[in-house]
């Protein structure tokens, strides 16, 4: 059984050793452990210290491609490599490493085949309370828009089996965290959370630069994988709200025509009109969403026997 412990980097020469120094190099039921660093376009000192450190793999993008687009070429890469189980963490020794031998116990247990780390949200100090809030609410989104129940949706400490690294696939730019764990959800892959316990923070996140920015972009990446998984519902779900309400104004419409009072409301059947339309075409874009959705399972299912054959077959060359 062979562990990759996979470690998105963006300059981070100041923390990474501390992070690689307190990563284990035992655990019971593993037999190797790896580290692998991905270095995303940093412009400091970051791979040279990685290789200092000992790291067993390095891949390096030529330039920064942001967090999503370094979780996906780390996964792709631990499953070249022939891993067994995954372990993503961070560069700034956020999580208590420690606590990976508690993160694959379920994989190694075949209880589940993604685990997320549940940071104490409540007792983060360097989490504001506006912070505190917005974590709640974006995690009861992600919960009811997947179908989980996973108490930390951003939390990046997580342990993937290799069987659900086939299955992963990220097309947002922005994180990983959220659209993993959607797509689980939708996939019907078993994930399940644990309690984790964190380190003292070390420097500010650079995922998080402003809340109103954080907002938009976990907004979109929520509406765009919904839209992607469950095209038929969104659009209907517009789509009946648009063609109610322009119902209930025909309806008032003709009430006033059947009383001989019609000519002073045509505008209401015109709004009347329009809204049905657009309530129709976005009823029809659910439609056509569905099947695009439908050739979109279709396209992941082959790439999953593609991944799973190939990556099989480089492992049994090892």
């Amino acid at each position: 059984m062979k562990l990759i412990i996979q470690i998105p980097c963006y300059n981070e020469e100041k923390t990474l050793p501390m992070t690689l120094n307190n990563l284990p190099s035992k655990i019971n039921g593993i037999d190797r452990i790896e580290y692998l660093i991905i270095d995303d376009g940093s412009t400091d000192d970051t791979v040279n210290v990685a290789k200092r450190s000992g790291v067993h793999h390095i891949i390096t993008h030529n330039k920064n491609l942001g967090l999503a687009k370094a979780f996906t070429s780390g996964i792709n890469e631990c499953l070249k490599l022939g891993a067994d189980i995954i372990v993503n963490t961070d560069a700034d020794n956020q999580y208590c490493a420690d606590d990976i031998k508690k993160l694959i116990i379920p994989i190694l247990e075949k209880k589940a085949d993604i685990v997320v780390g549940a940071r104490p949200i409540e007792k983060l100090k360097h989490f504001s309370t506006i912070k505190k809030i917005l974590q709640r609410l974006g995690s009861w989104v992600v919960r009811v828009v997947s179908g989980t129940n996973i108490p930390d949706t951003t939390c990046g400490f997580r342990a993937i089996s290799r069987e659900a690294a086939y299955r992963i696939n990220v097309f947002t730019g922005y994180t990983y965290t959220l659209e993993t764990i959607i797509q689980a959800g939708q996939e019907n892959i078993n994930i399940t959370s644990i309690p984790i316990r964190v380190n003292d923070n070390l420097r500010p996140s650079r995922l998080i630069k402003n809340i109103p920015l954080y907002i938009s972009h976990s907004t979109t990446t929520i509406f765009r994988i919904f839209m992607t998984y469950k095209p038929l519902r969104f659009f209907m779900l517009i789509g009946l709200i648009f063609f109610t309400a322009g119902l209930a104004i025909g309806i008032r419409y003709l009430y006033f025509f059947s009383v001989g009072d019609a000519g002073g409301h045509v505008q209401s059947l015109i709004l009347a009109a329009v809204l049905l339309i657009v309530g129709f075409l976005f009823g029809m874009m659910g439609l056509l969403g569905d099947l695009v959705s439908i050739n979109r399972k279709l396209l992941e299912d082959v790439q999953y026997k593609v991944r799973k054959y190939i990556y099989n077959k480089k492992k049994s060359n090892r």
